[in-house]
């Protein structure tokens, strides 16, 4: 069965013909397949009716065209004049109207030069095949020819670009129909498209999946490009190619694109894209609403991260981001409301002003066309309730992203019925299950290290269980473990280690040092400094709101901080200054999970002292050095 992109099931607005087809080719294609529907193509934004892929085919644009024989009055190689309830009208030729679509996408293939034949009789040509045609899903192939002589056929729509009512019916056979579709090429040539050309064939036209790609505008800009349907030209603005793209997986972009209305919870493993299907649904939902669009999390440096993903894809005027309790101040300051008087912490009588304050109508309700909050395991009962309450009734958009084994609170953790904050989960909840951030050796011994205290919670009506992560990502180094006899040496060596990977060719925003106690933090920071490493030590509130993830600087960084941030490389210090009571395992061993699992490609853990802790990790899978 193929992929279909959006799922069917979630597509609003297709005529009666498209969804036949779609239904066709989700059936009749094996799993190999990729078909898109009706997803905007090139600064235009022009929407093929399907587009498919296949690794040893190539790529195929379809218009499909609900005409019935006495619909269509004539029809000319470029134009077409159909009835209509309006009188006669012109419209394009639907193959004309695929070939042009088809150019957009081929024209910004053919710029990658990692996707063009290097030698031989097609050296300069794309490496794979591409065609284009129609579809009538309601004039049937006899019907067809009867209509139109076979010359006038060769003319304005020759038989192998057209597929017929007939030609896709449930009971087709898959062979046959997958013949017609092929048909379309007019020869044959390349070898089977491995992966990363695969990534790369839809990293050009689909820019909302690229990771880490700057976006010149909302829907995909900065090329220099000349659309071929409307001769525009967008000049001084070319889109470098990079040698390695980084997109969303199959499953990802499927879940993006599928979302469709009302409230949406994702639960998902560490690194299985949540923060990316967030950025897309927003991006997406910016297109139309009247009113901003809020994105919340609960940690503060993971909020300036969002705030830099948001800007990254051009919507920052059209999208809010803020960290809970600094949302909750702002309202409460917009709105002119006192904060209520007690001994409690102020965050917590902040928080209590603002829901007594909606209670009380002196803070508006339904202020958002969408609310998304991501880390929403760290979210607690009522502020949920309150959050629940700003979405405006009329689009009623909230996205939950979550996932319990990342929760470092014993009293929140969501563990209450969604549904008793008013979160409409059931039947909407999609579970995340592959880690694409970590390597296999990563994910495996962080997993390892962590999971006796990661443990399955039962589910009630609309709650999902902890669930384990299944390794997606490539192979790399074996996690090290290395102990020292004070904590002065293991920061120098920590020191040592960043300015050889530096030295090596590491950028340092790519590195992050990760501590448990802010006394360890100012002995690495003085270290770093020693050897003439700058960095960013991200501790209070100005820190961690001011953090920029793309400043040449290593991040130094408490766990609680790290949550939602990742790194091609991570150190991770202090382990020696670990509470290790029976009590406080639990909680700490949650947040070495975290930091550990910040670490994409390399991991490094440091101690000077043995305890519980470090005497789990000698017995663990990690290298001791």
């Amino acid at each position: 069965m193929a992929t279909v992109i959006p799922s069917l099931s979630t597509i609003r607005g297709m005529t009666p013909g498209e969804r036949r087809l779609g239904q066709r080719l989700e059936s009749l294609l094996e799993d190999d397949y990729t078909v898109w529907y009706d997803i905007p193509l090139g600064r235009q934004r022009r929407y093929p009716d399907y587009i498919i892929l296949h690794p040893g085919r190539g790529l195929l644009f379809l218009e499909v065209k609900d005409w019935k024989l006495d619909t269509l009055k004539r029809l000319t190689p470029r134009d077409a004049e159909i009835h209509t309830q309006q009188g006669l009208k012109t419209v394009s030729n639907p193959l004309e109207q695929a070939r042009q679509y088809a150019l957009v996408a081929i024209n910004r293939l053919q710029r990658d030069p990692h996707l063009m034949q290097t030698d031989g009789r097609f050296k300069g040509k794309l490496c794979f095949l591409w065609g284009y045609g129609v579809v009538f899903p309601n004039i049937t192939r006899k019907q067809w020819n009867e209509a139109i002589d076979e010359v006038d056929q060769e003319l304005v729509l020759p038989a192998h670009r057209l597929i017929c009512k007939d030609e896709m019916t449930a009971t087709a056979d898959p062979e046959m129909f997958q013949g017609r579709l092929w048909g379309m090429f007019e020869y044959a040539f390349g070898e089977k498209l491995t992966l990363p050309q695969i990534d790369r064939i839809r990293w050009q036209p689909f820019p909302e999946i690229r990771i880490n790609a700057p976006q010149q505008n909302l829907f995909g800009g900065g090329y220099q490009d000349e659309d071929p349907v409307g001769g525009e030209t967008n000049e001084g603005k070319e889109l470098v190619i990079p040698d390695i793209v980084r997109v969303m997986d199959l499953q990802q972009e499927q879940l993006a694109k599928s979302m469709g209305d009302g409230h949406r919870v994702i639960h998902g493993v560490a690194g299985s894209g949540k923060t990316l299907i967030l950025g897309y649904r927003c991006l997406h939902l910016a297109q139309a609403v009247t009113k901003p669009i809020l994105v919340l999390c609960f940690n503060i440096t993971l909020a300036a991260r969002l705030r830099s993903f948001i800007a990254e894809k051009g919507i920052e005027e059209k999208v809010q981001v803020h960290h809970f309790h600094e949302w909750c101040g702002l309202q409460r300051r917009t709105y002119n409301v006192d904060l209520i008087q007690g001994a409690a912490p102020h965050w917590e009588r902040e928080v209590e002003t603002v829901i007594q304050a909606v209670d009380k109508d002196q803070i508006p309700r339904a202020q958002y066309s969408a609310v998304m909050i991501d880390e929403g395991h760290d979210f607690e009962q009522e502020w949920l309730k309150l959050i629940v309450q700003m979405i405006d009734p009329d689009t009623n958009s909230l996205l939950l992203l979550y996932d319990d084994a990342q929760s470092i609170y014993k009293k929140r953790s969501l563990k209450f019925p969604l549904s008793s904050a008013g979160i409409e989960a059931r039947g909407r909840t999609t579970i995340l299950k592959l880690n694409y951030r970590n390597t296999r050796e990563i994910l495996s011994f962080a997993y390892g290290f962590a999971k006796d205290f990661l443990q399955e919670q039962d589910a009630d009506d609309d709650h999902i269980p902890l669930i384990a992560p299944e390794v997606a990502g490539t192979s790399g180094p074996q996690p090290q473990f290395r102990k020292f006899d004070s904590f002065n040496d293991e920061a120098h060596y920590i020191a040592r280690c960043v300015k050889k990977w530096h030295q090596g060719g590491q950028p340092l925003n790519g590195i992050a040092v990760v501590y448990a106690r802010h006394w360890q933090a100012a002995v690495i920071k003085k270290s770093l400094t020693c050897v003439g490493i700058p960095c960013a030590w991200v501790r209070g509130k100005s820190e961690k709101k001011a953090y920029d993830s793309s400043a040449e600087m290593v991040a130094l960084l408490t766990r609680q901080s790290s949550k939602g941030l990742e790194f091609d490389t991570v150190v991770l210090a202090g382990l020696g200054g670990l509470r290790e009571e029976i009590d406080r395992r639990g909680h700490e061993v949650r947040l070495l999970y975290i930091g550990m699992t910040r670490a994409r490609q390399r991991l490094l853990v440091v101690s000077s002292d043995h305890n519980w802790f470090t005497n789990k990790l000698h017995r663990g899978s990690a290298s001791t050095l």
